[in-house]
């Protein structure tokens, strides 16, 4: 039988090998660096001496593929789940106000209607003016369609902006954000509950995986990393890597899973979006374990560099997105690493506490580009060439580039594959 060779063992390429492998086609994995996962993943630091994500991620309960996904791959209670609901606790910096938006179930958003549920300081009139969105045209920004003089703009749409898009909303699409709304917020909060990985993303998303694939037959071969890829007569022929080479065999199909850098290395007549889209995580040891003022495994931030506080155990990982947009990529890792901790303590009620040990993670190359412009350039799944697929969050999958849109992205480019080998 033909077999599908698949670069790239972050979520999207591994979710392809998922749905491949669920079929009974023979699949072989490569990824370039000594583990699965890409921006999705968890590791041992020996500084902190403690396990942690390389960055931090919701995912929201109308996320369908990631849900499946899980379950699929046989993920054990990987998630948690929110006792009060759709439910997300704020804190401004500045002044220490909180605050907890609580989205009630049902299509009908009477959430915006009681001021105990809603975005402090805000009226119907602020989310009905919100609603433009929805009717946004692909040239359109973020800030196009909110009112940046209402304070639903602050406390609302840029922090959803930076989380979802990874950019500004002076710059972020529209279109882009509406999509997540439409899928979640807008079918009220059983499709709006906002999911942790309980253990981490790696023993959540990668490492089930990486068991399901193994225990089917399926072959993952780590740094392995594709330096060419020759082409004869509309197809892919072999592949080239740093230490070997493979030879594809009749009817054999090729799915590259790998970010727009590389891709664009690997496939230089193609133009995908740029992705120098950056996201700070800092990672805060203390000498206790934290909590969450309220419960919770997260909150949101406002009027600060950090953004999103995630509590695990003894460890706060803060998170900065669009942090090249905002500076941050220009301050010195001690510096970024003083001011966070400053907001921190206030979020958290940490008054009088120290952390211990600290790690400073940058991906530099977070996302791709998400403006109006970025999403225009976002790549079909199908190639000039006959046998080989197009999978990633840079592709044209309708949403984000979130853990959702990259499963997704595996799942289309799969299919793909299994159309063209004919299985029905």
């Amino acid at each position: 039988m033909p077999r599908v060779h698949i670069i790239g063992a972050g979520l999207a390429g591994l979710s392809a090998a998922v749905k491949l492998t669920e079929r009974g086609v023979p699949v072989t994995v490569y990824e370039s660096a000594g583990q699965a996962g890409g921006r999705c993943r968890s590791f041992y630091d020996k500084h902190l001496e403690r396990d942690i994500d390389n960055g931090n991620h919701l995912i929201m309960s109308g996320n369908h593929a990631a849900l499946s996904y899980l379950d699929r791959i046989g993920a054990v209670d990987p998630l948690i789940w929110p006792e009060g609901g759709a439910v997300y606790p704020f804190v401004d910096v500045p002044s220490g106000k909180r605050w907890r938006v609580h989205i009630n179930d049902g299509p009908i958003p009477t959430w915006v209607l009681n001021e105990k549920t809603r975005v402090p300081d805000t009226g119907l009139g602020d989310y009905l003016k919100a609603a433009k969105i929805a009717i946004a045209g692909r040239r359109q920004r973020v800030s196009d369609v909110v009112d940046e003089a209402s304070p639903l703009y602050e406390r609302f749409w840029e922090p959803l902006t930076l989380a979802v898009l990874n950019t500004t909303p002076s710059r972020g699409s529209a279109q882009l954000l509406w999509s997540v709304i439409r899928e979640t917020f807008l079918k009220g909060g059983k499709a709006s509950r906002p999911l942790v990985a309980k253990r981490g993303l790696g023993p959540a998303f990668i490492d089930p995986a990486i068991d399901f694939l193994t225990s089917r037959g399926a072959v993952v071969r780590f740094n392995a990393r594709l330096r060419k890829l020759v082409t004869e007569g509309g197809e892919a022929a072999s592949l080239v890597f740093s230490d070997d080479a493979v030879t594809l065999e009749e009817g054999d199909r090729v799915i590259l899973a790998i970010p727009p850098t590389r891709l664009k290395q690997i496939l230089p007549d193609v133009d995908p979006p740029t992705d120098d889209a950056s996201i700070l995580n800092v990672h805060y040891r203390l000498d206790r374990e934290a909590k969450i003022t309220g419960g919770g495994a997260f909150v949101a931030m406002t009027g600060s560099l950090g953004q999103w506080a995630f509590v695990r155990d003894d460890v706060v990982s803060i998170t900065t997105s669009a942090s090249n947009a905002l500076g941050a990529d220009d301050q010195a890792n001690d510096d970024v690493v003083s001011q966070i901790w400053r907001e921190t303590a206030t979020a958290l009620d940490l008054s009088g506490t120290d952390y211990v040990r600290v790690r400073v993670i940058r991906e530099k190359r977070a996302t791709p580009d998400q403006s109006p412009e970025g999403a225009a350039k976002r790549l079909k799944p199908e190639t000039r060439f006959r046998n080989l697929f197009l999978a990633g969050d840079h592709t044209d999958t309708g949403v984000p580039a979130t853990i959702e849109g990259s499963i997704r992205s595996g799942e289309t480019a799969a299919g793909l594959a299994l159309t063209s080998l004919n299985f029905s």
